[in-house]
C-alpha cells in the first residue's frame, strides 16, 4: 500500500500537513488550502520506505 505525505513549506520550516492512502486527495491539494504556505511537496512511501518525492506547487 502506498502512503502519500504532503509537506507544506512555510518560510524555512517544513511540516507534514496531510497523510493519506488516497492519491487523488493528495494531488488535489494546493497552497491555498494551508495558512501561510509557500510550497507543497509530496512524498510517496511504500513498504516502510520512501519511493518518490516531488514538488506539487
Amino acid at each position: 500500500m502506498k502512503i502519500y505525505v504532503v509537506i507544506a513549506m512555510r518560510d524555512e520550516q517544513m511540516d507534514n500537513v496531510f497523510v493519506s492512502t488516497e492519491e487523488e486527495q493528495a494531488l488535489a491539494l494546493t497552497t491555498a488550502d494551508f495558512d501561510d504556505c509557500d510550497a507543497l511537496f509530496l512524498e510517496i512511501w511504500e513498504d516502510g520506505g520512501k519511493i518518490d518525492d516531488y514538488r506539487l506547487q
